[in-house]
Parts: C-alpha cells; structure tokens; sequence
C-alpha cells in the first residue's frame, strides 16, 4: 500500500505502511516530499526518537543527521514547549487522532531559536498500530533573536516568584502576603523586570516573558521555567 502523505496531512486519515517495511525504511516512501525546498522533514519511531531527517531539518535545526539520530525529538525544542508537544506525541501514539499542528520553538546548538510551524503525523503499520511519527516543520520568515536562551540565568528565584504572580494578575498587597515582602519590596521587584525585560508597564512584560518563552506553556497559574532561574 503506498503512502498518500499528501492526502493525509489534508483528510486527517491514517497512513498505512506496506507490510514488512522497517521503520527506518518508510522514510525512502515520501522520499520526494522530503525533497521540497523549505520544509523539513523528520521520521520518528514510535517512542518519539529520531530515525531520519532531510538535508532542510539539519541545515535549520543546526545539527548533523549524526547528532540527532537516536536523539528524542522533544530535547531539540525549546523548554517552553516541551511538554505541550509531547503530549501531542501522546496523543498521536494512543491513537486519539492522526495528526496534529502546533507552533514550535526548536534550540540550535548556537542557543538561536527555530521558530516555525509543526505537523505530526503517525504512520500506521497494516494491524494498525502506529509504526512511527512524520514531523514537518515549516520554519519561520524571521530569526526569534529574543529567544536566545542557554547563556545565562535571566531571573533570581524572588524575581521568578514575583513576575509568576503578576501573570496570574495577583495584586501588590496579595503579593507582598505572598512571599512575605512589603508592598515597596514587590514594586522594587517589579522595577527591577521591567528593566531587565525592557517592558514599559505590567501587561507589557506578561506579554515580553510569554514571548522569550520563560513560562511553561499550558500551565495555570503561569510557572517560570528552571532554566530561565539564577
């Protein structure tokens, strides 16, 4: 049975391997599909590893096919997004859906940022168990140069602590009750990131920490990310 990836990626239908074919080898399938300029394409085995990846997802993601075989895909991305796309991956492996699209931020060994735009989509071998995962990355116009992460720690644990609650749009006075400071003490706090984030006022730098990426994703209340903690 051949592969309409095509079909798939519009109908959300399944995509079925012939009987037989190895994993590593349904990659040669969609061998013209890889070859799209632009686009770049990765085979993943049912634990979410790499198996393979076209020319495009090494020269943007920065990284030797060497480097990333056998890697999971989940520890190319971006922290904030980690566990969101993992859950996708879930989803795809439990059989609840086909294929998913989802933004995603992925981390060149430079410490740039890859922002684009991601497909998943599971592949089915003929008893209909999924035999591995095709990822599509459609990667952004512009480099995400606010994203730049891994060099140094932005935030002290109070200042983490204190950028969380206003994300959650906890007042002064709730705040400073909070974590046991005084309402001077948390507008110094603030201050201090407003400074650092280079935001104008309190929504503006919600919005700046949401957009380096230093919140977890699809958490409530908002949690900064260890790595962004001193």
């Amino acid at each position: 049975m051949s592969i309409d990836v095509g079909a798939a990626l519009i109908d959300e239908e399944p995509v079925f391997l012939p009987v037989g074919q190895e994993v590593n080898d349904s990659i040669g399938q969609y061998r013209s599909f890889l070859d799209q300029p632009g686009i770049c394409v990765a085979s993943l085995d049912h634990s979410t590893r790499v198996i393979e990846a076209n020319l495009e997802f090494t020269r943007q993601f920065g990284r030797s096919l060497a480097d990333i075989r056998g890697r999971a895909f989940c520890e190319l991305l971006h922290p904030s997004v980690r566990d969101k796309m993992g859950q996708q991956f879930t989803r795809l492996t439990d059989h609840h859906r086909a294929r998913f699209e989802e933004r995603v931020l992925a981390v060149r060994p430079d410490h740039t940022v890859l922002g684009g735009e991601l497909t998943g989509l599971a592949l089915h071998g003929e008893a209909g168990y999924v035999e591995s995962i095709m990822v599509l990355v459609r990667p952004d116009r512009e480099q995400r140069d606010d994203l730049l992460i891994g060099r140094k720690k932005l935030l002290s644990t109070m200042e983490a602590r204190v950028i969380e609650g206003v994300a959650a749009g906890v007042s002064t006075v709730q705040l400073a009750s909070m974590l046991y400071l005084s309402r001077g003490g948390v507008e110094y706090h603030v201050t201090t990131l407003l400074r650092k984030m280079k935001a104008s006022n309190r929504p503006a730098l919600v919005s700046k920490a949401y957009s380096m990426g230093i919140f977890r994703l699809g958490s409530w209340p908002p949690r900064v990310l260890p790595e962004f903690v001193k």
